[in-house]
């Protein structure tokens, strides 16, 4: 009869866990940054399961640490050793197959998640005896409505749109799946997103294309999550997720009226060094003709009005 009781006691205190892990993985949801595109949503999805599984470990671990504790204490005058641990084959199996089949199952759904950016460009097949590694397309790429061009160079975005459209700002149409066809001009760069839970390297001399779906209209913010110099700070432009109708008016009102816009990070190069002693040097100055040269190589390019 003991031993009945102590299994309902343990299926209890089990049951207890699983519903508390569940509420801290469902709390989880709040953590991120609102969820802007259909991949977000999967990618907060399998979060909140890890969540809920690192809790459920936590607390069954820190449950077994306060039972030995409470109930398995030795005595104050008591130094002798303790049973030597038994081995157990089932336990052996369980903690063995069990970590397995987890890791397994989030392999599948992280390649789903892939699956669904349909990312091209990534794959590397190396051949022996090549000097050169090939790289593989994929022969059925996800179709999508739109397809913008990205362009990342130190440092400054820059998005071509179809009919010729150039823009510093990335404007998206909800709903709608867009083909990014991602650029660097000259060192790694990263495309981050937060609210889109997406965060891409950029490599030159490959073209990377991957698909979003925005699913809420709004505004976010894109940065440079790779360290490409100096400035890479002030990388960041404003990511403008609308209605297909307002996109379409913000494509036709920009290739009417553009406006000219200059790098911020040049003026920033430009600013003299804040020090206690002045000593009328200016490192900034050194970075002069490069600026001109970058402004001559890359010039501005035409930003949206404000709608």
């Amino acid at each position: 009869m003991l031993n009945l009781l102590e299994y309902c006691l343990l299926a209890v205190l089990i049951a207890i866990a699983i519903f508390i892990s569940h509420w801290i993985g469902q709390q989880a949801y709040t953590w991120m940054p609102p969820q802007a595109t259909a991949e977000a949503q999967r990618v907060d999805a399998l979060f909140s399961f890890l969540v809920s599984v690192g809790a459920f470990i936590l607390l069954g671990i820190v449950g077994m640490m306060l039972y030995s504790v409470l109930f398995f204490r030795a005595k104050p005058d008591d130094y002798s050793e303790g049973h030597p641990a038994r081995g157990s084959t089932k336990l052996e199996i369980l903690w063995t197959v069990a970590p397995t089949l987890l890791v397994l199952w989030i392999a599948a759904q992280n390649i789903n998640i892939y699956n669904q950016l349909n990312i091209l460009g990534l794959k590397q097949i190396v051949h022996l005896h090549l000097e050169s590694p090939a790289y593989a397309q994929s022969d059925n790429p996800k179709p999508a409505t739109e397809q913008i061009q990205v362009i990342a160079k130190q440092w400054d975005w820059t998005f071509r749109y179809p009919n010729n459209v150039t823009s510093h700002e990335l404007h998206l149409p909800v709903n709608q799946s867009t083909r990014l066809d991602l650029q660097a001009k000259d060192v790694i760069h990263g495309f981050f997103v937060p609210a889109f839970r997406l965060k891409q390297d950029i490599i030159p001399g490959r073209d990377i294309d991957l698909v979003i779906t925005p699913t809420r209209v709004g505004k976010y913010r894109l940065q440079d999550s790779q360290y490409s110099g100096t400035y890479f700070a002030l990388m960041e432009t404003n990511v403008y997720v609308e209605s297909p109708a307002a996109y379409n008016q913000w494509l036709a009102n920009v290739a009417q009226q553009p406006i000219e816009t200059t790098n911020p990070v040049i003026a920033e190069q430009m600013q003299p060094p804040k020090t206690l002693i002045k000593t009328g040097w200016n490192p900034g100055l050194l970075t002069e003709t490069i600026a001109k040269k970058a402004e001559s190589e890359f010039p501005p390019v035409p930003s949206p009005q404000s709608l």
